[in-house]
């Protein structure tokens, strides 16, 4: 199977504010960046698409023109209480903890890391590897970086090393590293 992981393109909101699991819109500048991603696909050459179902990322895989199945284990970091709060706004006595161990800690009403990593290698592990069909998976930094930890052999703690910028298309063949993790990734 060969996987391209998009990032959705730039989000509608002020720097500095913490969005996770909030469905927000996106940026003026949609229009040329789905150029961009589109110019790194072979769209004719893609089966089907699967997707995060918060708007950022469906209005980009809809452009695509293919079959899109919707997956809530595509989603971001649920953020519980500190959704749409600045980051600078968050009580001390909560965001400590977290920052010590993001990994592991849970955000107030909201999940940590590792459930977050536990759901994306749910979905990934559910694709049938085995087949020659393309597919292409549009989500959010969080999954994407979980996914590429577990298929690089990071630790999730390091995880943040990884950019994934806005629209970025990241491309495997998913048969050459399932259930082997070892793996040349193009981004």
């Amino acid at each position: 199977m060969e996987i391209y992981l998009v990032r959705h393109t730039t989000p509608d909101i002020e720097k500095g504010i913490c969005y996770g699991q909030s469905d927000i819109g996106l940026a003026d500048s949609f229009l040329s960046e789905i150029t961009e991603v589109h110019n790194k696909i072979p769209i004719d050459k893609i089966s089907k698409i699967y997707c995060s179902p918060l708007q950022r990322c469906k209005l980009l895989a809809e452009t695509f023109n293919k079959p899109i199945t919707f997956d809530n284990d595509l989603k971001e970091l649920n953020f519980g209480n500190w959704e749409l709060k600045a980051w600078d706004a968050i009580d001390k006595s909560e965001i400590t903890p977290w920052m010590e161990d993001f990994v592991h800690v849970k955000v107030p009403k909201g999940e940590s890391y590792v459930t977050l990593q536990k759901r994306m290698l749910d979905f990934y592990h559910s694709l049938d590897h085995t087949s020659e069909e393309k597919i292409i998976i549009v989500t959010h930094a969080g999954p994407i970086r979980a996914l590429l930890a577990y298929i690089r052999n990071v630790d999730l703690k390091d995880s943040f090393s990884i950019k994934v910028d806005y629209g970025e298309v990241i491309q495997f063949n998913s048969h050459m590293i399932y259930p082997n993790k070892n793996v040349s990734i193009k981004n």
